[in-house]
């Protein structure tokens, strides 16, 4: 069987930037020819020399009628692959195509750009579905300036429940969390954190704080008490390990508790406690801030430290 790679998409949409860059990837250097089928050419156009390098024989199909399985084996047979590349057009219809029996579709990606993804959406939707039926990831570049990416999200996964969704904007990939991913129900009377949603809830609450503010959550937390902090006050939180042991922090928000004064450095406790949004110094501006309604002692987890990596 020979193994083919469909990159599909709306023109300009990115397909040959992310060839391009998949082309040039070391992991991509690997032994025989790659034959690369470009059903449409847009403003960015291959490097020779890229081509050279990565063994990569580039071939036109200008009309759908075209890409047939008969035409397809001839390429074969002219090239030899190892492996084929499709650039399909976006403005042809996928549920179409068609290849020969002895091409096996390894992987299929989507690339959109988000800021007209609305237009084809709107306008071009069953063009727009058929791409994104049957790949396993979609790719969202410039995404600049879109805030609402949850409902492009939204309109993926209701084409596509399985597919990876991406987003990226000019830095990179954007490292969204999107409240239907998040490990606990946020409509919840209390919402239980145990050691992976204490993690996301501290790194969510950072990028999206109004999730939070009026809820109630309970969790297992160390006790930091910083000098000079008021009295009343502590800050329940975990130690967390990003990406290796000397990559180490506290993370934590202050907490409001009449009977702080009771507490000892570094003992466990499982807090209940509501969160407003509120000045303290420490944030320097307004913040989640705790209040608690319940700090029970406790045992420490069989896990103390919580890992990103």
């Amino acid at each position: 069987m020979k193994s083919v790679y469909v990159i599909n998409g709306f023109l300009e949409s990115g397909k040959t930037e992310f060839i391009c860059f998949t082309l040039a990837q070391p992991y991509f250097q690997i032994k025989g020819r790659t034959l690369l089928i470009l059903c449409e050419e847009g403003e960015n156009e291959y490097d020779e020399a890229l081509l050279q390098k990565s063994r990569t024989v580039l071939e036109v199909i200008e009309d759908e009628t075209d890409f047939n399985p008969d035409r397809l084996t001839e390429l074969e047979k002219k090239h030899k692959p190892e492996r084929i590349i499709i650039e399909y057009n976006g403005m042809w219809n996928y549920k179409n195509a068609k290849l020969p029996k002895n091409w096996k579709i390894e992987q299929q990606i989507t690339t959109i750009d988000a800021s007209t993804f609305s237009m084809y959406y709107t306008n071009m939707r069953s063009l727009l579905a058929e791409q994104i039926r049957k790949s396993e990831m979609i790719i969202f570049n410039r995404c600049d300036g879109i805030e609402d990416l949850g409902s492009y999200r939204r309109n993926i996964k209701a084409v596509n429940p399985s597919a990876d969704v991406i987003f990226e904007d000019s830095n990179g990939e954007i490292d969204e969390i999107f409240e239907e991913d998040l490990p606990y129900d946020l409509q919840q009377e209390t919402i239980v954190l145990d050691n992976a949603g204490y993690g996301i809830w501290y790194l969510d609450s950072m990028d999206h704080p109004e999730r939070y503010f009026g809820k109630k959550l309970q969790f297992t937390a160390m006790v930091l008490k910083p000098e000079g902090f008021p009295r009343g006050f502590f800050v329940p939180g975990r130690m967390a390990m990003t990406c290796c042991a000397d990559d180490m922090a506290f993370l934590g928000y202050a907490c409001e508790f009449a009977g702080a004064d009771t507490l000892r450095q570094k003992e466990w406790v499982k807090v209940t406690a509501t969160v407003t949004k509120e000045y303290w110094e420490g944030y320097q501006g307004e913040g989640p801030l705790l209040h608690a309604v319940s700090v029970e002692k406790t045992k420490a987890p069989k896990e103390e430290i919580i890992s990103f990596a």
